[in-house]
């Protein structure tokens, strides 16, 4: 079973009430919560040998929630209540540049992939077997994930991440969370 991590450490970081940062743990624990129940409930039905409706119900459900759920903590996990630049000195900086001929053309690329419209996610990856790096769109948890990628930097475009401390100005929130990631977490998830 799955354990909800503790991040209470990013209350007070710039640009992120701490009501909007506890509603948003809360829905965190919550796909936690969910993704302890359907393991557990597909392990039943499927030692009761029951495959019918409830099973295809609960199996198409489970990768929302164990999206849900470790989306939120890759996004959490890239924040840091301490400011901190990012290095051009880097190799993911030096694969941005690769890919995106600069790091400002990476991060404008960035910015506008998490400013489409509709609900989502936008999340910088990398390609395990080229190396490449891609910002993608992840619409809802668990649709649009490039297969054979890993998720370098998560920024979770929900309205629930920002609208109580922006409304609707995504904009705003946007600019607060380049300003609030922790590029170590991020650096050290990419493989050179």
């Amino acid at each position: 079973m799955y354990t909800a991590k503790e991040y209470t450490p990013l209350l007070g970081t710039p640009g992120f009430s701490d009501t909007l940062l506890t509603t948003h743990f809360g829905l965190y624990e919550g796909y936690v919560k969910n993704t302890n129940a359907a393991v557990a409930t597909l392990q039943a039905l499927r030692e009761a040998g029951n495959f019918g409706a409830e099973y295809a119900e609960i199996k198409r459900r489970f990768g929302w929630e164990f999206g849900g759920m470790r989306l939120h903590e890759l996004y959490f996990d890239n924040l840091t209540p301490h400011a901190e630049e990012f290095s051009a000195e880097t190799p993911l900086a030096q694969a941005l540049v690769a890919q995106f001929g600069s790091v400002a053309a990476w991060q404008k690329d960035f910015v506008s992939t998490g400013s489409l419209r509709g609900i989502g996610w936008a999340l910088l990856v990398q390609d395990l077997q080229t190396g490449d790096v891609y910002n993608i769109w992840v619409n809802e948890h668990d649709v649009g994930h490039l297969v054979g990628t890993t998720p370098l930097l998560i920024m979770d475009v929900f309205e629930h991440a920002f609208v109580l401390d922006y409304g609707m100005k995504r904009a705003e929130y946007i600019s607060a969370f380049m300003h609030a990631v922790h590029w170590e977490v991020v650096n050290n998830r990419f493989v050179s």
